[in-house]
Order: C-alpha cells, then structure tokens, then sequence
C-alpha cells in the first residue's frame, strides 16, 4: 500500500478529529496582519494593500476552518443517532478483562476446530458487520470496518476468553450498566475473524460478510476468496451452540394444583413444564433479507414447529418452543457434545437437573418440586453473575 493510500485509512478503531492545517495558516495570516498594520502605522509604501489582502487572508483561513467544525460535528451527530447511549458508554481497561477472565469460576473451554463454527453462531445472532460508507467522509477520511459483538453485560467473562482465544484482537465498552460491545476495528483483527467464520455462516450475514471480504480486498490489495453459504448438517458442529450462546433460553415453569371452582370446571393438576426457547426476528436489520430459512432449518433440526409473533412495536418475530421432553433429550444431548460457554452454559446446567428429575419422575414429589424451586431461584436473570466494571467514563 502506498503512503498515500495508507494516509486515507483511519488506522484505530477509534473516532478522532482529522488533522487540521487552518489553526496554523490562520496564525501566519494573523502574524501578516500584525506585521502589515505596524507597517502602514508607521508610513511603509504599500503597507495598506498588505494590511487589506493579510485582514482577507485572516477571514478566508477562518472560514475554512469553521466549515471543518461544521462538518465534523454533523459527522459526530450521525454516530450519536446509531447509538442511543452515546453518552454512557464508557470504554473497559484490557486489565479489567484480564482481571475478569482470571477471577472466573467457570470452565471456559471452545475446541480449537470448532471455534470458527461457534463464532459464526454467536456473530450471526449477537453481531453485526459495520461496513463504512462508499467513498470518502466530508473530511476527506475512509473509515475502517468494524465486526461488533453486542451482549448483555452478565457475558463479559465469554467475550473476554473469546479475546484470549484471538491473541488479544479487539476492545470492549460499556453501554449503560447492562450492555457491552466488544469490537474488532483494526485489520489484522478483521482478517483474523474472516478467515475463522467464512465458509460457516448460515443466514444473510454471509452477505455483509462478502461485502466486507470486497472492501479489504480492494483496499488492501489482498486476495481474500468469497464466502458461501454453510450447508452442513447442524448436528456436526457447534455453530448452533453459537447461535443458542445469542438468541436461546433455558426454562421452566412450575404449575400448582389447582382445584375446580365456580370459575373453573376442571381441576389443574400440578406440572412442571420445561422449555428450550429460541427467538429471532423475521428481518435481518442490516440487509432487510429473511431470517425464515434459517429458522425454518433450525425446526427442522429440533423436529419442532416455527410460530410467529408480533411484539408491541409491530416488529415480526419468529419463535421455536419446545416442551416435549422426547425432544428436549436431543437439546441435552447436543450441548453435551458441543457445549456452552457463557452464562448460558451454567443455566443449561441447571436445566439439565431439572430435566433428570422429571425424567426420574421425581418433580411428583413435594421433595423433587422443593429441588426444582431451588434451582431455578438461581436461573436466568436471578444469576448474579454481574462483574464489578471500575472504569472511568469515557466517550469512543
């Protein structure tokens, strides 16, 4: 890449304001100015006509450098209008990640063939692929892509052994109190994840990603191939294991007795019923194409049925419930082949003993229902999992 090409890309994932040459040519037309006036004061041939281009030259250099400003603060006004929470997102130290990820209880374990696998799933539920405008800024600037892992905050200790299991590539921040990002913006942090997940998508994120491939290649000059759409049985890798990490849920719901009445005609027996619960929406946000195929195949995979909901914004999304514990013995069977990782893992884990017990059919007895009780006051958003983050405020 030549220097002058390489001079057009921001070269860090963050947002500074270009360099400027007006501060520095308005200083010189103002040491004209100075200059001239003390001329013309003091009777200098031609020090008026120098005093009138050098007080022209002050104003023109102004001018210009107040459009720039203008032009950055519009480009600044757009970024805060992709993120609502502009002003609470505060960047978190790599030693609070290390710190984390050395604090943890957990066994964190991805196995090295099925890491790529396990990232597609997790980027084509949790992620997205940024990709910069075509052609330069307003500024004269071209800005990296970016690939964002957006989660809630209880997965911070995933994302930081992801980083571990990527040499390190990437940084993270804090969005609120329960948000977290963790963003790739350099390039060798962008080809580490392409070469890891291309060949493995399975949803119109393989679009994006081929845009992206498109952009490094022509910008720099590499020679990177297209990626294709994955067609693999599901059954053979973790990249659903990556997609549940994102969009699934582990649950259960205990019913008590209910006995018949003036508003009822039929008693309710008590029952426990466990699901595993899978929601996505119909529209892929960046490129507007369906999600339905993908989720099609999922049902397929799961031998369950594909519903559809509307949420209070209007919003179409598409559902997988299953229940029937002939089905949930093939959900338990695959996370103990290619399991979890984050949270979600300890909440399969807790599922999974709740799944033993009716199959022992011991949630009959008061004792097995007490059991589930417990377990389940320790599930899902009652895990307190939620790391201590110290970090000073900052704006990306």
């Amino acid at each position: 890449m030549t220097n002058l090409t390489r001079s057009q890309f921001q070269a860090h994932p963050f947002h500074l304001v270009s360099p400027s040459p007006w501060p520095l040519n308005t200083s010189f037309c103002l040491l004209a100015t100075t200059f001239s006036a003390v001329l013309s004061f003091h009777g200098f041939e031609k020090g008026v006509n120098l005093l009138f281009v050098s007080l022209i030259s002050v104003v023109y250099c102004m001018s210009l450098w107040f459009r720039d400003v203008i032009s950055e603060g519009i480009n600044l006004n757009s970024l805060k209008s992709l993120l609502p929470n502009y002003n609470l997102t505060r960047a978190i130290s790599n030693q609070e990640i290390s710190n984390i990820l050395k604090n943890s209880k957990y066994n964190l374990h991805i196995k090295e063939d099925q890491l790529g696998y396990y990232l597609a799933g997790l980027l084509e539920g949790d992620g997205h692929l940024s990709l910069p405008f075509l052609g330069k800024t307003i500024l004269n600037r071209v800005l990296n892509p970016r690939i964002v892992f957006t989660s809630h905050v209880n997965d911070i200790v995933l994302y930081a052994y992801i980083q571990s299991k990527l040499g390190g590539i990437g940084r993270f921040q804090l969005i609120g109190d329960n948000k977290i990002r963790y963003i790739i913006g350099d390039i060798k942090g962008i080809i580490t994840i392409i070469n890891l997940i291309k060949n493995k998508l399975r949803t119109p994120k393989n679009t994006s990603l081929n845009k992206l491939i498109e952009f490094i290649n022509n910008k720099y000059k590499l020679n990177i191939s297209e990626s294709f759409i994955d067609k693999s049985d599901l059954s053979t890798n973790s990249w659903f294991a990556g997609f549940t990490e994102a969009d699934g849920h582990f649950g259960g719901v205990i019913t008590k007795f209910k006995p018949k009445s003036l508003s009822r005609k039929r008693s309710s027996s008590a029952r426990v019923n466990l699901k595993f619960v899978i929601n996505q929406r119909l529209h892929d946000e960046i490129t507007s194409l369906s999600l339905l195929s993908i989720m099609q195949e999922i049902a397929k995979f799961l031998s369950c049925n594909l519903n559809t909901y509307f949420t209070k914004q209007n919003k179409e999304f598409l559902c997988i419930n299953i229940s029937a514990i002939d089905k949930l013995k093939f959900v338990v069977n695959y996370f103990n082949k290619y399991p979890l990782v984050g949270i979600k893992n300890e909440n399969f884990k807790d599922w999974v003993k709740i799944y033993n017990i009716i199959i022992s059919n011991q949630h009959i007895t008061p004792s097995g229902r007490a059991n589930i009780k417990l377990i389940q006051s320790n599930m899902n958003s009652k895990r307190q999992l939620k790391p201590h983050l110290t970090t000073n405020a900052l704006k990306s």
